[in-house]
């Protein structure tokens, strides 16, 4: 009974180390990969906040901080 059960345990060992071994790299494909732009220069989006224009980096970063402390929960309760 014994030696069944280390031979169940020697078999599950194996299979986890061969399934860590055929694991895919996650790594970005380059052709699925974007083009790096800053956020703040922005996308042909009509649903963005009003008050911002596209490529204004400082209106950008102040709405950036506004939504922040809209979603900050210590600043809500107060």
């Amino acid at each position: 009974m014994m030696k069944g059960a280390i031979r169940i345990a020697g078999l599950a060992l194996v299979a986890a180390a061969l399934m860590a071994c055929s694991e895919r790299p996650q790594t970005a494909d380059a052709a699925r990969k974007k083009a790096g732009t800053p956020a703040w220069q922005g996308t042909d989006n009509p649903f963005a906040a009003g008050g911002w224009q596209r490529g204004d980096k400082a209106s950008w970063e102040q709405h950036i901080r506004a939504r922040n402390q809209g979603q900050n929960e210590y600043t809500r309760t107060q």
